[in-house]
């Protein structure tokens, strides 16, 4: 591509850095992007969240979303997913 270096001029994500270097089409099938890694929260999981965030809200001295973290049964979402989503919510 002769105009690449015009690319370069303006500031870009990781993705869409990716996508530059590993061709056009990588981004549209979802291999760079982060929020295909992302599993989506399921209604289930919500009801569950809701649940355990009106029961550890009122405890006082303590960390509501580690109170939260450590009962929620879905493994493998970090602190920063679930305070998105209660906010979200």
């Amino acid at each position: 591509n002769k105009k690449a270096f015009v690319e370069l001029l303006f500031w870009k994500s990781p993705a869409i850095i990716c996508e530059m270097t590993q061709g056009y089409s990588s981004l549209r099938e979802g291999e760079g992007t982060t929020r295909s890694r992302i599993p989506p929260w399921t209604p289930q999981e919500e009801q569950e969240l809701r649940e355990l965030y009106w029961k550890y809200k009122e405890v006082e001295g303590g960390d509501v979303i580690a109170a939260i973290l450590a009962h929620l049964p879905t493994a493998g979402r970090t602190r920063r997913q679930l305070v998105k989503q209660l906010v979200r919510m």
